[in-house]
C-alpha cells in the first residue's frame, strides 16, 4: 500500500483568531471561581493581609477543574488536582527559600511545567490542564521566602483548596447527574448531525468524526462513575448505545427522535428511557470489567512533550533573564500553555497567546488606575477578570487571555503597589520571548512516535473488524460477543482518528499511510454498519417508545 508524500507544513492563519460559540456550561467555571476566589480574598483584605493571596489563590483556582465529570469522578479529580496544585507550591516555595540564583529557579520551574504537563495529559484531567499549575508554581518560585514561612503558606493553599472542593461539588446536590446528560445530550446531537449531513462527501467525513467523538466523551463520562450505577445511568447509557447504532448505521437512523431526546437531557426533567433495549448494555458490562492501562503505560507516548515542555520552558526563561526581565517565569509560563498535540496546533495557540497578552496587557493599562484607588478595587478588578476569563475562553484561547493577562498582572500588586509601564513592558517582552522560544522548540524537537502511534491504531482498527466480521460469518453469534466486538471497533475508528488528525500536524516526519488510514475507516465503518442491521431488532425496539425516569 502505498503512503502520501509528506505534505508541505504552512502555518495557519486563517480562522486561527476565529470566536467560537460558548460552552454549554460557560457559567459554571466562570461563577465557582469567583465563589471559590472571593471569600478568601475578601478575608485576606480584611486582615490587612493581601500579601498572601497568592497562596490562597493557588487552592481557590483548582475550582476551574472537573466541570466536564460526573460528581463521583469530580470529586476525585479535584482531590487530585489540589493535591498536585499544593504539592507544586510547596517544592517552589523550599527552592526559592533555599537559592535566590534565578538560573536554578528557572531551570526547576522548567522540570516542574514538564512534570505537570505530562501528568495533566496521561490522566486527561481537562481545561484548563496544566497551564494554571505551571503559572502558580513558576510565580511562587521568585516568591521572596524562608524555609519557615513554607507551611504556613502551603496551609493557606491547602485551606482555600478545600473551600474550593466544596464550590466544585456543590452543584451536584441540586442537579446530581447533570455532567452526564450534557455529553449524552451532545453525543444524541452529533449523531443527528452525522445522519442529517450523510448527502455531502465533505460534511460526512466531518460530522462523523464531530459525532465518534461526542460518542466517546459520553461514554467516558458514564463509565468515570465506576462500576457502581443507578437507573438513571443505566437510562442515559440506554440513550449512548443509540447514538452509537446511529454512528454506524446513520441512514436507519432517524434524527428527530435523537434530538428530542436530547432535548429532554438538557432541561431538568426526567430522562427518556429507551424501552425494548434489555441486551444494549452487554458491550458496556464487557467494557467496565477491562482495568485501565496503568499510568506509567500512558506517559510513554508522551515524553516527546516533556522534552519540549522541559526544554522550551528552560530557553524561554533563560531568555529573559538576559534581557533583564525581572519576571523569566513570565516567558516560561507563555511557553508551557503553548504545547498541544502537535506542531500546528502548538503555532495557533502561540498566535492566540500573542494577540490575546498583548490586548490585555492594554486592558491592564485602562484598569489599573481604578485598582489602585483601594485594595477593595484590586479584589474586586481580580474577580471580574476571573470571571471573564472563563465566561470568554470557551469561545476562543485569545479571548479569554484578553481578561487572563490583566488578572495576572493585578495579582502582581497584592504584595505592593508597581510601576505600571514597567510591568506592561516587561509582560510584552515575556509574551513574545516565550511564544518564539517556546514554538522554536517544539518544530526542533520533533515527534517520531506520531506516526509509530498511527501503525498501532491501524492495527486495532484491523484486528478489531476482523473479529467482528468472523462474528458476523456466523450463523448466530451472541449477542454479548457481537455487542462488545461492535463496540470495541467504534472505540478503535475513533481512536484512530484522533491519532491521525494529531500526526497530520507534526514535523519532520516520514511519510503518513494515509491510504490505509482512508480504506481502514471505510471498511471499518461498513463492518459496523453490518453489525448494527443484525442487531436491527434493538434499533427497531428502541425507536418505538420511551418511558421517564426520575433524575
Amino acid at each position: 500500500m502505498s503512503t502520501a508524500t509528506p505534505p508541505t507544513r504552512r502555518l495557519p492563519l486563517a480562522g486561527v483568531l476565529r470566536l467560537g460559540r460558548p460552552s454549554d456550561i460557560w457559567f459554571k467555571p466562570a461563577f465557582s471561581v469567583v465563589a471559590a476566589v472571593a471569600p478568601p480574598n475578601l478575608a485576606l483584605l480584611s486582615l490587612g493581609r493581601l500579601d498572601l493571596a497568592m497562596y490562597t489563590m493557588a487552592g481557590s483556582l483548582c475550582a476551574l477543574y472537573g466541570h466536564n465529570r460526573p460528581y463521583p469522578a469530580r470529586a476525585r479529580t479535584l482531590a487530585r488536582v489540589i493535591l498536585g496544585m499544593v504539592g507544586g507550591l510547596a517544592v517552589a516555595l523550599t527552592a526559592a527559600s533555599l537559592t535566590a540564583n534565578a538560573v536554578v529557579l528557572v531551570t526547576v520551574g522548567a522540570l516542574m511545567a514538564a512534570v505537570q504537563k505530562v501528568l495533566c495529559d496521561a490522566t486527561r484531567v481537562g481545561p484548563p490542564g496544566n497551564v494554571v499549575l505551571t503559572f502558580i508554581s513558576s510565580a511562587s518560585l521568585f516568591a521572596p521566602q524562608t524555609l519557615g514561612q513554607v507551611p504556613g503558606h502551603v496551609g493557606l493553599a491547602l485551606a482555600a483548596g478545600a473551600w474550593a472542593w466544596l464550590v466544585g461539588m456543590a452543584p451536584g446536590l441540586l442537579r446530581p447527574h447533570g455532567p452526564e446528560r450534557r455529553a449524552t445530550a451532545h453525543a444524541l446531537t452529533a449523531t443527528a448531525a452525522y445522519a442529517d449531513a450523510r448527502s455531502t462527501a465533505t460534511g460526512h467525513d466531518r460530522a462523523r468524526a464531530a459525532a465518534a467523538g461526542a460518542v466517546q466523551a459520553a461514554w467516558q463520562s458514564l463509565l468515570a462513575t465506576g462500576a457502581r450505577t443507578d437507573r438513571t445511568r443505566r437510562a442515559l447509557e440506554h440513550l449512548v448505545v443509540r447514538a452509537e447504532v446511529a454512528l454506524a448505521a446513520p441512514a436507519d437512523a432517524d434524527p428527530a427522535l435523537l434530538r428530542g431526546w436530547a432535548r429532554l437531557l438538557r432541561g431538568t426533567g426526567r430522562v427518556p428511557r429507551v424501552a425494548g433495549a434489555d441486551d444494549d448494555l452487554l458491550g458496556v458490562d464487557a467494557e467496565r470489567a477491562v482495568p485501565q492501562p496503568p499510568l506509567w503505560r500512558r506517559l510513554g507516548p508522551l515524553a516527546p512533550f516533556a522534552v519540549r515542555t522541559a526544554l522550551g520552558c528552560a530557553l524561554a526563561g533563560y531568555a529573559s533573564l538576559a534581557l533583564g526581565v525581572g519576571r523569566p517565569y513570565w516567558a516560561l509560563v507563555t511557553a508551557a500553555s503553548l504545547y498541544q498535540a502537535n506542531v500546528t496546533l502548538t503555532w495557533s495557540r502561540g498566535v492566540q497567546r500573542v494577540v490575546g497578552n498583548l490586548l490585555g496587557v492594554l486592558v491592564f493599562a485602562a484598569v489599573v488606575p481604578l485598582a489602585h484607588l483601594h485594595p477593595a478595587a484590586l479584589v474586586l478588578c481580580c474577580l471580574a477578570f476571573n470571571f471573564g476569563a472563563e465566561a470568554l475562553i470557551g469561545r476562543n484561547y485569545w479571548l479569554g487571555s484578553v481578561c487572563v493577562t490583566p488578572m495576572a498582572l493585578l495579582v502582581t500588586e497584592f504584595a505592593r503597589t508597581q510601576d505600571a509601564g514597567q510591568l506592561i513592558t516587561e509582560r510584552v517582552v515575556d509574551t513574545l520571548v516565550g511564544a518564539l522560544v517556546g514554538f522554536a522548540t517544539a518544530v526542533v524537537v520533533t515527534n517520531r512516535r506520531a506516526g509509530d502511534r498511527i501503525e498501532h491504531a491501524l492495527t486495532r482498527v484491523e484486528r478489531a473488524r476482523e473479529q467482528a466480521a468472523r462474528l458476523l460469518a456466523g450463523p448466530q453469534p451472541a449477542p454479548r460477543a457481537l455487542e462488545a466486538a461492535r463496540r470495541t471497533l467504534s472505540a478503535a475508528l475513533a481512536d484512530l482518528r484522533a491519532t491521525a488528525d494529531a500526526a497530520s500536524g507534526e514535523w519532520w516526519q516520514r511519510a503518513l499511510p494515509q491510504e490505509r488510514v482512508v480504506l481502514a475507516e471505510q471498511s471499518g465503518h461498513r463492518t459496523l454498519a453490518a453489525t448494527v442491521r443484525r442487531q436491527g431488532a434493538h434499533s427497531r425496539d428502541g425507536a418505538r417508545t420511551t418511558e421517564d425516569v426520575r433524575p
